[in-house]
């Protein structure tokens, strides 16, 4: 990339493009973009609230599908308010430290998701191939360790990212061709080198989307080789429905990341970015509670001993 001019003013300001090219569908997408906030955030607290309060779900599966649901919660709420102000704006303007801010929470939360789909496949392994060692092998103290591990190592990765972007110079356009901060239109309003950055993104993409993915396979190859090994109908269909919930939710998620990040940069595709981001950053987060309590017995009775009136 050519060097910027000395002389060149520093942008204070972005604008996002949102989805103004399409400016019939703002108040159909304010309502749809609500709507799914409204039952993302309440799903998900109802989970928190139901795991917290309910000592039959103080179990590895449900510890990380508390931390889970609190991801869900940051990465919807990093995204989703800016989003319906623009949607109701006529010019869609996020400062520089909002936009980074933005940023550092959404990569925060997208990557700690990835990681901790790797945990919950490694639970789902023990506790249906060795399930005799599963509360040595599963111990809080691991589990804690574990959580740890994600939420830090997660943390510390978005901040490389964040804080790589604050070392390039943006002096010229200043529209986000997406609806939030995200790595790959930032790049490209760069006016200096920005190959650091796109190194650390491959590296990070390489770790995040392909290891942990093919950890996670590794995990669900294990799981379904043993549970074919079960000789009784009845005991193949509980095993399976143990980690079916998680294999839905793992494979939605995977698909829209592999679908907005692997691929270069230099052949970033706005409106390809944009469908994916609703698909990671909204519908997963909304769909995850509904997923994990429409096919969770024990997800269903808390509820239901918390909330008389529940009758899903």
């Amino acid at each position: 990339r050519p060097m910027a001019k000395r002389n060149q003013t520093q942008v204070t300001e972005f604008i996002l493009q949102g989805f103004s090219e399409h400016p019939e569908l703002q108040i159909p997408l304010f309502s749809c973009f609500l709507s799914l906030y409204v039952v993302a955030l309440t799903g998900n607290v109802l989970i928190i609230i139901a795991i917290v309060l309910n000592t039959n779900l103080h179990s590895p599966m449900y510890f990380f599908l508390f931390n889970l649901a609190i991801m869900d919660i940051i990465c919807t709420s990093s995204i989703l308010p800016k989003v319906l102000d623009g949607l109701l704006s006529e010019k869609n303007i996020i400062s520089y430290v909002s936009c980074l801010a933005q940023l550092y929470f959404l990569t925060w939360a997208l990557s700690s998701e990835l990681l901790l789909f790797t945990a919950m496949a490694y639970d789902r392994y023990v506790a249906i191939c060795h399930p005799l060692h599963y509360s040595t092998m599963m111990s809080k103290t691991l589990c804690s360790m574990l959580a740890a591990g994600v939420w830090g190592i997660c943390a510390f990765n978005s901040s490389i990212h964040t804080g790589l972007m604050t070392r390039l110079s943006f002096c010229g356009p200043n529209v986000i061709t997406h609806f939030f901060c995200e790595i790959p239109p930032l790049l490209l309003l760069s006016c200096t080198s920005t190959y650091i950055n796109s190194v650390m993104t491959v590296l990070a993409d390489a770790f995040y989307g392909v290891f942990n993915f093919l950890l996670t396979l590794v995990s669900y190859g294990f799981i379904i080789s043993s549970i074919l090994k079960i000789r009784s109908v009845e005991g193949k269909k509980k095993a399976f429905s143990t980690c079916s919930s998680h294999l839905i939710v793992a494979s939605m998620y995977y698909t829209a990341v592999f679908y907005a990040y692997i691929s270069p940069v230099a052949s970033y595709n706005p409106e390809k970015s944009k469908l994916a981001g609703v698909l990671y950053s909204v519908l997963s987060p909304t769909l995850n509670p509904l997923i994990y309590t429409l096919r969770n017995k024990e997800v269903k009775q808390a509820l239901r001993k918390l909330f008389p009136f529940y009758r899903n």
